[in-house]
């Protein structure tokens, strides 16, 4: 009994020897290094919290964008994203929060094509999101609408271009029974082409410039 009690003194002596002697291992250079390399991290860390500060930018903010890529009405789908570049910086009290060239991103809100004889193209774009110092920050802004023109005019003009022609052809031809027929040939004829040719499609090239207006504030960290 009296034997294992000393074996078990003995192998806890040793064990405590192995720990003091490991503890002892690291030279007081290895030990100065390894404080200024904790300085060093904590310091990085520190500083990387103490180089910036949230800006609020306030709501009615313009935005000026200008568009990374054409858009279409007839290419186009609501709910489609969109790239575009800022174009001016966004100063808050003489800081720029969010600088000229930074990254966003929009979307198309609604989009409808243009139809033939009726209906006229329109597109609506808002912008959803811009990136600053690598982070990306949600946003809401007014919508941008962009209508196509009117088909009435142009239909109008051809559809009646073509009944008149259609009646000389036709007066020329048979008197005024020859003209009544021409006159509803040429109009149909008219029609066929205003059909044809009257879609009035909206294209927003790429390089476009579109300015939105912010309708929520939004706090962007800003470097100091």
């Amino acid at each position: 009994m009296f034997g294992k009690r000393i074996q078990r003194i003995s192998l806890v002596g040793l064990v405590a020897f192995a720990l003091l002697s490991a503890g002892c291992a690291q030279s007081p250079t290895d030990q100065q290094a390894a404080g200024r390399d904790a300085q060093k991290s904590s310091g990085k860390l520190g500083g990387l919290f103490a180089s910036t500060k949230p800006v609020a930018v306030p709501e009615g903010t313009v935005i000026a964008v200008t568009l990374d890529q054409a858009i279409a009405s007839n290419q186009q789908k609501s709910g489609d994203s969109f790239d575009a570049t800022v174009a001016d910086a966004v100063t808050v009290d003489g800081v720029t929060v969010i600088p000229k060239g930074a990254r966003a991103r929009g979307r198309i809100v609604d989009v409808k094509e243009s139809g033939r004889l009726k209906g006229v193209a329109e597109i609506q774009l808002a912008l959803d999101s811009v990136e600053v110092n690598g982070k990306s920050y949600n946003i809401e802004t007014s919508m941008i609408t962009r209508t196509g023109s009117s088909h009435t005019k142009r239909n109008a003009t051809l559809i009646g271009g073509g009944a008149g022609v259609g009646a000389l052809i036709g007066g020329v031809a048979g008197g005024g029974k020859g003209a009544l027929i021409g006159g509803a040939v040429g109009a149909g004829a008219g029609t066929a082409g205003a059909a044809a040719t009257g879609k009035k499609e909206i294209t927003l090239p790429a390089e476009t410039q579109l300015s939105f207006k912010l309708t929520q504030p939004v706090t962007v960290q800003v470097k100091g």
